[in-house]
């Protein structure tokens, strides 16, 4: 047994202590991040995690300046203390839990930040995530989502910026179980055909929320979706879960979203949101299907790495490239700004995508 800063508050999921999350090595516990100006420019996000049978944690700061994305990566042995919530110079503190939440940055090669989030409602509870190849938990997991608004500075080599008024966005926590970390060598025998499709599009509209997200099997048939609208000031307690239709457009020559409608029926009522592409930001800035930097990777007791990137020059390709989330203008019945997040790995029918990562 190991006794943790946790067991002294009221977050224990088995009979064990804190630091044993019940018995599957891939269980993580993360936190997500993403921010933008209302006119759409600094993009930001950030990303956190914990894998507590692997003893790690890792932290990725990521933000985009004149076209190029600047990512600070952060990995190290977590000594089985699950609440010291900061991994080199990147940390996370829960000032009013399920509101207010602040990632610091501490200078480290050019990079440093400082930016507070605020809640604009309760957040949501997105249905429970369980998928399996054959007898084998591919993903089991239970995530919250909520919108709000953020305070707070980014530095680059020494240019200092201010987060610009209203600047707006998402965060999310999930914990459960995901692939992380080395991949299983033992083959699956029930293993389907090599792919994966997700959608999410986290929009925040003039006084409400919107939220939609989809996975679904090669042939379109969906394994997990919902769609939920909340007013700002949302208590927790009922809300409008609209049927939801996304009509996906897809950048020519690759997987990339472009320019999609979002249809709501909800009761007599159809909302139709039009969602337009105006930054492109890589997840791999985050650790998202990064060949060095993925999720629950050992890199030793700690390392730091920047990583510069030239978004106009990458292989859309490139597996590692595939996951994206496009900063969109939001038109409709009611305007705003939100992402629109895709990973599209193998066939799939309804976008007439065949191969592994060939564009449309």
């Amino acid at each position: 047994m190991v006794l943790t800063r946790g067991d002294d508050y009221p977050l224990h999921q088995t009979s064990e202590p804190v630091a044993y999350s019940g018995t599957d090595r891939n269980f993580y516990d993360r936190y997500f991040f993403n921010g933008y100006a209302p006119d759409g420019s600094g993009f930001f996000a950030a990303a956190f995690g914990v894998y507590p049978h692997l003893d790690i944690a890792d932290a990725h700061f990521s933000f985009i300046r004149d076209g190029r994305q600047y990512s600070l990566h952060a990995s190290m042995v977590m000594g089985m203390e699950r609440m010291a919530l900061r991994c080199g110079p990147i940390s996370i503190e829960v000032l009013e839990p399920l509101n207010k939440l602040r990632v610091v940055v501490e200078e480290y090669d050019g990079i440093a930040a400082d930016v507070t989030f605020t809640g604009r409602a309760f957040p949501i509870e997105e249905p429970r995530f369980i998928h399996r190849h054959g007898p084998r938990a591919f993903m089991d997991y239970t995530r919250m989502t909520q919108n709000g608004h953020y305070t707070g500075w980014i530095t680059l080599d020494g240019d200092r910026q201010e987060l610009a008024p209203g600047t707006c966005g998402t965060r999310d926590r999930s914990w459960g179980v995901r692939p992380v970390g080395t991949a299983d060598a033992q083959p699956n025998p029930h293993a389907p055909t090599f792919g994966f499709f997700w959608q999410w599009t986290p929009i925040n509209l003039t006084n409400r929320s919107l939220f939609f997200h989809l996975n679904a099997n090669p042939d379109g048939t969906p394994w997990n979706t919902k769609s939920v609208l909340v007013p700002d000031g949302w208590d927790g307690g009922a809300h409008i879960a609209p049927k939801a239709r996304l009509d996906t457009g897809l950048e020519l020559g690759t997987r990339w979203p472009a320019r999609s409608q979002l249809v709501l029926k909800h009761g007599e009522t159809t909302e139709t949101f039009t969602l337009d592409p105006l930054v492109r930001f890589q997840m791999k800035g985050l650790g998202y299907t990064h060949p060095k930097w993925g999720h629950g990777q050992y890199h030793g007791a700690l390392e730091v790495e920047r990583e510069d990137i030239d978004l106009a020059t990458l292989n859309s390709a490139d597996p590692s490239n595939l996951h994206v989330q496009m900063l969109c203008r939001v038109s409709g019945p009611d305007q705003g700004m939100g992402v629109f997040e895709q990973l599209a790995i193998g066939p799939y029918a309804p976008l007439g995508l065949t191969g592994i990562t060939d564009g449309a």
